[in-house]
């Protein structure tokens, strides 16, 4: 890799022993890759936040880092495994609250922005069509990439972490624009109804066309809501960053159409909520926030519960500051009021929940992957209406 006479005194340690393991950990993730060089980043989002998943070890390599290292360009942060202002009532124990909140202590000290969500671009962080950025979580990479028009690979958390510190990332995969083209026409013969729709596309595209980026045809609106349960599906099921959707996505006219071309209709969508659906009547607990509600999915929340009041754990997750805006508006009284929790800074993929749920309710297909995978929960995927309506009836009807 070609080093900028700066790049070389970071690397000699001129400006500190934070700075040097930083650019240390991009140069070795440039060599795996065969970059050319590092390239000049617009921010950061880093994930590996959540002490359930980094453990001890990981909160002491980030102290030892914290101590010099400081971040240069924009950085926000992923959720966390707790809402610190209602761990007792998510039953998990003061000791795990306390490492978290020193977690997030330590990624202040170093200049992050604790915003503890999946979705970046709701609360300030978002790129413009063409910055290098340098982000970790799976579904913010690939709004960013497709909807946003952004460029950035799927970072790791300590990766992420770096290219803030250094303010650059290596120049290979998405930041090519050689490595962002549509391979594989997708047309839907099935009209999308509800952004649960959405990310039962994303599994259905996984299994169709396996991990070519595709252009998918035939979606006519698609607003935040719908674009970022796509994004998290199909980062999930195919491991993608990036997809087009012809008039709505940021690079759509960049490429020419793909000549291969598969089909989808509603044969393929029962399929996979069929997939998405196990079989079981009580319910543990409805979930819905992943990724995290926009203002928008609180005020419709709010207005499917008003007067009403549930009848097992319906938790919806979101960030902080999107909190506070629909707070403002009144939907966070009417949804408590029904009994159910707005909790903030966390999701229950990275909460330390396993064994407290056995059966889940959900609108979210990477919810479904993930806690059928990490928490051993059974799952049913279906629209907000019918998660909502379970959550008052506290059984699953058909």
């Amino acid at each position: 890799m070609y080093l900028s006479k700066e790049e070389e005194r970071i690397l000699n340690g001129e400006f500190g022993e934070g700075k040097r393991k930083a650019l240390e950990i991009l140069l070795a993730i440039g060599k795996i890759y065969d970059a050319d060089r590092l390239m000049p980043i617009k921010s950061a989002h880093i994930s590996g936040v959540s002490y359930n998943n980094i453990g001890d070890a990981g909160l002491d390599f980030l102290r030892e880092f914290s101590v010099e290292a400081k971040v240069s360009v924009k950085a926000t942060l992923n959720p966390g495994g707790v809402d610190p202002s209602r761990w007792q009532e998510m039953g998990i124990d003061e000791d795990f609250t306390r490492k978290q909140m020193e977690v997030v202590n330590v990624f202040r000290r170093m200049g992050v922005e604790t915003t503890l969500t999946c979705t970046p671009y709701l609360v300030g962080n978002t790129p413009s069509k063409g910055d290098h950025i340098a982000w970790g979580e799976s579904s913010a990479v690939a709004y960013a990439n497709s909807v946003l028009g952004a460029m950035t690979n799927r970072e790791s958390g300590i990766s992420a972490l770096a290219a803030a510190i250094i303010g650059k990332t290596p120049r290979y995969g998405m930041h090519v624009k050689e490595e962002r083209v549509p391979k594989v026409r997708v047309k839907l013969k099935v009209k999308l109804r509800e952004p649960s729709d959405f990310g039962a596309l994303g599994y259905i595209i996984s299994k169709k066309i396996g991990g070519e980026v595709p252009w998918i045809e035939g979606i006519k609106n698609a607003g935040i809501e719908e674009l970022k349960m796509l994004s998290a599906s199909i980062a999930t099921y195919t491991g993608l960053p990036i997809f087009h959707i012809p008039g709505i996505t940021a690079e759509w006219r960049d490429f020419d159409v793909p000549r291969e071309v598969v089909e989808i209709d509603d044969i393929d969508m029962k399929d996979a909520y069929e997939y998405l659906s196990e079989s079981f009547d009580g319910i543990d607990l409805v979930w819905i926030g992943c990724p995290h509600t926009t203002v928008e999915e609180l005020r419709k929340i709010a207005r499917l519960l008003e007067g009403k009041s549930v009848k097992t754990e319906l938790w919806i997750t979101t960030s902080r500051r999107v909190r506070q805006e629909a707070e403002k508006l009144g939907y966070i009284k009417i949804i408590g009021g029904a009994g159910a929790k707005v909790i903030c800074d966390t999701c229950v993929v990275v909460a330390p929940l396993k064994g407290k749920f056995k059966t889940l309710v959900t609108n979210s297909a990477k919810a479904c992957y993930y806690c059928r995978g990490v928490n051993n929960f059974m799952v049913k995927v279906a629209n907000l209406e019918k998660c909502i309506e379970a959550a008052l009836k506290g059984i699953w009807i058909e």
